[in-house]
């Protein structure tokens, strides 16, 4: 069983039933449904629902949420049971591509559940859209916190200079799976410490995603000044995630990240998935369907094969199939499904029994 150890600082009362270190399930689109994010939070972490393909499915997807948690805080052996009976949040996250995102309905959506925090990414026009979004949803919930999603320090200096600063910041490294900085992005490893010098002072919680997906990932990741860590890929093999199981099987098949991943928006054009800001571009699997580009094949007999690769099932997935398989880097260190609470538990103890080694051997080291 988990060392319970409470966050410190202001984490520890915005999300009472966190235990440390601070795990979170990032919020994939459609994949990070309300029974995967329910079981993050419910495991002592924080679970986030992803974006739907229309803003207005993130609404049953929060009514779900709240019906779970609901329902747990009847069981004294739920985290959500010991909750204060002042705190009102939804002790999950909702998040939101601001590019495609509807504004008022998220707003809207928001005000009526009231998550404890608001993921926003990918906006079209900047800090300008952060700003708007971030007004919005304070005015309709004052008490869900701003979480923004950077994947450059440029970004966080323009997050510094606005009157909107967020609650939390996101630092994705290019390690990450999905939709990530194309052409300017660079490893975790050198982001987020330059990241945490430029925040240095401003006690904004810093949290570390991209190709994190076991305890050492996350103890490195808290080494280079994050006050907790992401995951998205680790959670696509998880039972709760809303995937297909030949997608999620191939996850737990793929290894060699480096090698067997790629960056590219041809999956994009394939399923008719447009309009993505051009500073963004997804990390996939690499499959039949980019071997056969890269050897030349036309894009429409590459669309005919996808097609008929969509209504085959889940042989579409896999190193013969064609359709998108998005994931991260760290696809080789990932080898089972697990329930979602296995999955926090076992990082979190392997977390903490990683950072006691290296307290033990830098005791020792100095005693030479």
């Amino acid at each position: 069983m988990s060392q319970v150890l409470r966050p410190v600082g202001s984490l520890s009362s915005l999300y009472p039933w966190v235990s440390s270190p601070f795990i979170v399930g990032a919020p994939m689109r459609v994949m990070s449904g309300p029974a995967l994010a329910v079981a993050i939070s419910g495991a002592g972490g924080l679970g986030f629902i992803g974006p739907g393909v229309k803003t207005q499915d993130v609404v049953p997807d929060l009514e779900e949420a709240a019906k779970m948690v609901e329902k747990a805080r009847a069981s004294s052996s739920s985290v959500f049971h010991f909750l204060p009976p002042a705190y009102s949040l939804l002790p999950v996250g909702i998040g939101f591509q601001l590019w495609s995102d509807d504004v008022d309905i998220a707003t809207s959506a928001i005000q009526k559940y009231k998550p404890c925090a608001a993921w926003l990414y990918a906006p079209r026009h900047g800090q300008k859209d952060f700003d708007l979004w971030s007004r919005k949803i304070r005015n309709g919930s004052p008490n869900t916190e701003i979480w923004i999603q950077i994947g450059t320090v440029a970004e966080v200096k323009e997050l510094l200079q606005s009157s909107e600063r967020p609650d939390a910041i996101v630092v994705q490294g290019t390690e990450a799976g999905g939709h990530g900085r194309a052409n300017d992005g660079i490893g975790l490893i050198t982001l987020l410490p330059e990241v945490a010098d430029v925040m240095k002072g401003t006690r904004i919680p810093l949290f570390a995603a991209g190709g994190i997906a076991d305890g050492r990932g996350g103890a490195a990741a808290l080494c280079l000044g994050a006050s907790g860590i992401v995951m998205g890929t680790r959670f696509l093999a998880a039972t709760e995630a809303r995937i297909s199981r030949g997608y999620q099987h191939e996850i737990v098949r793929a290894s060699d990240g480096a090698m067997n991943t790629t960056r590219t928006l041809l999956y994009n054009r394939l399923r008719g998935t447009t309009g993505w800001p051009e500073n963004y571009s997804p990390r996939t699997i690499i499959n039949k369907t980019w071997i056969d580009h890269q050897a030349g094949t036309p894009f429409d007999e590459l669309k005919k094969l996808h097609d008929e690769a969509a209504k085959a099932g889940d042989s579409g997935w896999g190193p013969e199939g064609r359709l998108a398989t998005y994931a991260g880097a760290s696809i080789g260190l990932i080898h089972d499904i697990k329930d979602a609470s296995v999955i926090v538990r076992h990082i979190r103890d392997d977390v903490l029994e990683r950072c006691m080694d290296l307290k033990t051997t830098i005791s020792g080291n100095n005693t030479w």
